[in-house]
Formats: structure tokens, sequence, C-alpha cells
């Protein structure tokens, strides 16, 4: 039995938190906030990070007080970047969820997801930037410029390897 939930159904959720998990809940909102990411995906990944058992969707919106388009958007994001993972239980035919915590796998997907597709159409952008230099005022100061971007690209791609496996030292 779940201890979040009450005694009468599994599916009857309470509806409030622990003070540890309001905690816990509001520590990751204030990471995802940092990291420009919405409100109720740290408020769902900390709600699943603070608890024991797998949670459906259900669960989620109630116990967060989110409507079911947060719960489902947050929780798919949360899924492709290998945050949460999707789980079976015995008697119940819904989705069940839990937080994955393993520091390297939340690191190497959101580089993947969220990192990485930002660094490769970077390229194709520069390129396009490079293109519309001609039609500039100052094409000299739009040219240094561009040159200054293509430098922190170059950086950019250079780091990510390293960033990857600080987040595989991290285990």
């Amino acid at each position: 039995m779940n201890p979040v939930l009450s005694d009468q159904s599994q599916t009857n959720a309470k509806t409030s938190l622990s003070p540890y998990q309001a905690e816990v809940i509001d520590l990751f909102v204030h990471a995802a906030q940092a990291l420009s990411i919405p409100r109720s995906v740290g408020e769902i990944y900390g709600l699943l990070y603070s608890l024991r058992e797998p949670v459906p969707m259900d669960d989620v919106i109630s116990l967060l007080r989110i409507s079911k388009g947060s719960a489902s958007q947050g929780l798919r994001w949360l899924r492709d970047i290998g945050a949460v993972r999707s789980t079976y239980v015995n008697g119940d035919r819904r989705d069940h969820y839990v937080a994955e915590i393993e520091l390297r796998r939340l690191a190497s997907g959101f580089l993947r997801e969220k990192v990485e597709p930002h660094l490769e159409s970077g390229g194709h952008r520069l390129a396009r930037i490079e293109s519309l230099i001609a039609t500039e005022a100052d094409p000299e100061f739009a040219t240094d410029r561009l040159q200054k971007l293509r430098k922190w690209h170059s950086l950019i791609k250079k780091i990510l390897p390293f960033v990857r496996g600080f987040a595989k030292a991290g285990e």
C-alpha cells in the first residue's frame, strides 16, 4: 500500500502533502525555474522523487492540484529526457510513474533532449547569420560578432563531452 494514498483506496489520493514532500517539491521547482523549465515539471519530478511507491497520473494531478494537461505534458517531457519512467503495478491498468534518481541518466537525458538539438541547429543558424551580414549597415561589426558566436559554439561543442563524463562520474 502506498503510504501517500488513503487507506480507502489506492486511487483516492490524499489532498495534502507532508512537509518533507512539499520541501522536496519546492527544491525541484526552484531548480526547474533556474533551467527555464516549467514549474509543473519541477513539481511533478519533486513529487515522484519524494515518493517511495509509483503513482498514476491521477494521483499526481490530485496531490499537486495541477491540470490534466500540465500533468500529461510534464510527465511526457520528463519521460523523454529519462527523468521518470513508467512501471507496471499489479492489478492496475494505469501507467504508474517513478523518478529516475541517477544523476548520470538525468544529465545525459537533459543534454540529449534539450542541449544537443540546440547545438546542432546552432551551426545552421550561424550559416544563415553569415548570409545576412551583407545586408547590415555595419557589416564589419556583424562579422566580428559572428566570429564570437562561432567561438562560443565551438567551445560548447568541445565542453559537452566533458560535461557528459562529469555526470557519469556522479554515480
